[in-house]
């Protein structure tokens, strides 16, 4: 449901002050939506006082996330990922419905096995493959995809378990801006084309080159986006001196780039959905002589979301990327609940402080237009 400023026009009769008011009303300054409750299908909520700190902010704006598995250790068994799944929600505020979904981190060694377990667990919902070396604590990481994970994928198609892929190449020779294009030419359209039955979801995409391949493959292949990529372009690791909290992985793209992204989610395609990438490190992490990737998006992320929509002039179609295109592709029933996003202006906090240090969010100190507020 949309609320809107009404129209100063109603009652007039001449056919250019129609004409007028019909340019008017399209303009009408929408005050409100109320959307399905989303989900974040690609979350990082870190484990010990960083789970602590951070889990509230997820859990406080969406119902659902798939939880990344890249700790350290890395969750790669079913028995790990049902430990670190207590663990999350022994974390959860008192009375809270937040319901992590699990996955396993993919190596070299993995049992096709271990696929059935997961299946059978009833926690673990995807596979990630994390090319070594890629991102954070991706040391562990598939080193050939085809040569020693085989197997596995295998059985994933049987298993109807979703690898979600981080579509870079690791290859130091490799410019870092080309390597999602790169991974796409040489990974991902060659998996495609051995099993076609695989449902994939390409993470945090960032680039016309992921968009335009995602929208080329049938129905098992799908995409999460992030609020970073679909509002910052490479500029923004650079204004004003070397911004720390802007710098994430798969790094910023050009703007042709960003804007090809706003332009698939605000399509009103189904295969594109809400995963924030959301990723908190300790600001001493950040702003360090070798800085880590990651920007912390969860308290600031539906009001981002909101933002690039409204820009659009799409918010009508906010709601099918936020909360109905990712549980479709999981083959998951949508979310009952409701929330209601409404136009209060709010200034995001400069930090987020605890015992351990400070957390910075994303869009730190700045005023965002929209604000959720829940049922």
């Amino acid at each position: 449901m949309i609320r809107s400023l009404a129209s100063p026009c109603s009652g007039f009769g001449s056919q250019k002050l129609d004409s007028s008011c019909k340019k008017l009303k399209q303009r009408a300054v929408r005050m409100e939506l109320t959307i399905t409750q989303p989900d974040d299908w690609h979350l990082h909520l870190r484990d010990g006082d960083l789970l602590q700190a951070v889990v509230p902010h997820s859990a406080s704006n969406f119902k659902r996330a798939i939880v990344m598995p890249n700790l350290k250790p890395p969750v790669t068994t079913t028995a790990a990922a049902i430990t670190y799944h207590e663990s999350i929600t022994k974390a959860l505020p008192h009375g809270s419905s937040f319901d992590p979904l699990m996955t396993l981190y993919l190596t070299d060694k993995t049992h096709p096995d271990e696929i059935k377990l997961a299946r059978e667990s009833g926690v673990v919902y995807a596979v990630k493959l994390y090319p070594a070396g890629a991102t954070t604590n991706s040391q562990d990481g598939v080193t050939d995809l085809f040569g020693k994970c085989l197997p596995v994928l295998e059985e994933m198609v049987k298993q109807n378990m979703p690898l979600l892929v981080h579509g870079e190449v690791t290859d130091p020779n490799i410019d870092i801006f080309d390597r999602e294009k790169i991974f796409i030419e040489t990974v991902l359209q060659p998996l495609i084309q051995r099993l076609p039955q695989l449902k994939v979801v390409m993470e945090h995409i960032t680039t016309m080159d992921a968009v335009n391949f995602v929208e080329s493959c049938k129905g098992f292949v799908g995409a999460t986006v992030t609020p970073q990529h679909l509002l910052l372009n490479r500029n923004a690791l650079f204004q004003g001196g070397l911004q720390p909290h802007n710098y994430c992985l798969p790094v910023l793209k050009r703007e042709i780039h960003r804007e090809a992204i706003v332009k698939a989610v605000t399509s009103g395609s189904k295969k594109f959905f809400l995963g924030t990438d959301s990723a908190p490190h300790e600001r001493r992490r950040k702003e360090s002589s070798c800085g880590c990737a990651g920007i912390y998006s969860a308290p600031v992320a539906l009001s981002l979301y909101a933002k690039v929509f409204d820009e659009a002039g799409a918010l009508d179609k906010l709601e099918a990327f936020t909360s109905f295109n990712g549980p479709d592709f999981y083959g998951l029933p949508r979310n009952s609940s409701k929330i209601t996003l409404k136009r209060a202006p709010w200034k995001v906090p400069e930090a987020f402080s605890f015992s351990f240090g400070d957390i910075i969010p994303m869009f730190a100190g700045e005023t965002l237009q929209w604000q959720p507020f829940f049922q």
